[in-house]
């Protein structure tokens, strides 16, 4: 087991990363995949399942490569949690093993990848233990950190360098996977989500969720980001200003203007305009001071973090 970046993030360092697109929307409405409760690592089961992943990954891999940045491999992992997996049919030893085998999987790509360029970094990806729009249940910073310091473990004992929280509606939750993640000795990244107000589901400011965790002295978060939101939803928190925004390095964004309960009523793949959206990301890239790591979330793929890179970087390399 090498970990390559664990003991210091390149990210922080100010070199652009790219991380990848919305998987589970892409696997489920371009691939055509069954994905139970939209749970990517129930891929890893069989060898096609791990071929769709592995292509997938590829591709982005490949889009680094051209615009020379660093890549960030989030694993297919955002189902993984206890909350989630028994819902799927696994078990806690079954959900060990499988976030253990989403690592497994990525670390060929990693290496092959880092050795010819930018760093690549494995980042074990975690999500809301309940609905990831609308939670039914609101959990304590202590339930939260229980609940997601298992899989968080189970990360610790890969290669992975990193732990990623992505669309946390609430900031209880996020003291609760930052708190694991210090206790594990795992760098940590917390990713809110917002409503077309640009507040947490939860209805605290943004800022505010972020001054919080920054604030409890059991935490350690590396960095923030922004996901499964489009850029209009939260432009105007942005214009507003604050210290806060200096801790915001990540964003990714939805293709989609609608809102999460739009989303979550609509049987079709809302995929945006991918120029549109770019054009976005490089009014953001000029706002946030150390924003550098980009990627895209539901409704987004390949094409999407393309027009991204030629909007913000400009040229492709080769």
């Amino acid at each position: 087991m090498e970990t390559r970046y664990r003991d210091h993030l390149p990210p922080l360092d100010g070199e652009l990363f790219l991380t990848d697109g919305g998987i589970e929307t892409y696997l489920i409405f371009q691939r055509g995949l069954d994905l139970p409760e939209f749970a990517a690592f129930d891929l890893i089961k069989d060898d096609a399942g791990r071929a769709e992943l592995s292509d997938y990954y590829r591709s982005y891999l490949d889009l680094a490569d051209r615009y020379g940045a660093g890549f960030i491999i989030e694993t297919p992992t955002w189902r993984a949690n206890p909350g989630w997996g028994a819902a799927v049919g696994y078990d806690e030893p079954g959900l060990a093993r499988v976030n253990e085998a989403a690592v497994e999987l990525v670390e060929p790509l990693r290496n092959a990848a880092d050795s010819d360029g930018a760093p690549v970094l494995i980042s074990g990806c975690l999500g809301p233990l309940d609905d990831g729009y609308a939670p039914g249940e609101t959990l304590s910073a202590e339930e939260a950190q229980a609940g997601h310091s298992t899989q968080i473990e189970t990360f610790a004992g890969t290669s992975a360098d990193v732990v990623t929280a992505m669309t946390l509606t609430y900031v209880e939750e996020a003291l609760g996977v930052a708190r694991a993640a210090a206790g594990a000795g795992m760098p940590s990244v917390i990713s809110f989500t917002v409503e077309t107000d640009g507040r947490l589901p939860s209805g605290q400011a943004l800022g505010e969720a972020v001054e919080e965790v920054d604030a409890d002295p059991d935490t350690d978060v590396a960095y923030f980001m922004i996901n499964c939101a489009h850029p209009t939803h939260f432009a105007a928190v942005i214009s507003g200003g604050g210290a806060w925004l200096e801790r915001i390095q990540g964003i990714r964004a939805n293709a989609s203007r609608m809102s999460h309960a739009e989303l979550d009523e609509a049987a079709q793949l809302d995929d945006g305009d991918p120029d549109d959206l770019a054009a976005h990301y490089f009014v953001l890239h000029e706002s946030l001071p150390r924003l550098n790591v980009l990627g895209g979330c539901c409704g987004t793929d390949h094409r999407h973090v393309s027009s991204i890179c030629s909007a913000v970087i400009g040229d492709a390399l080769v």
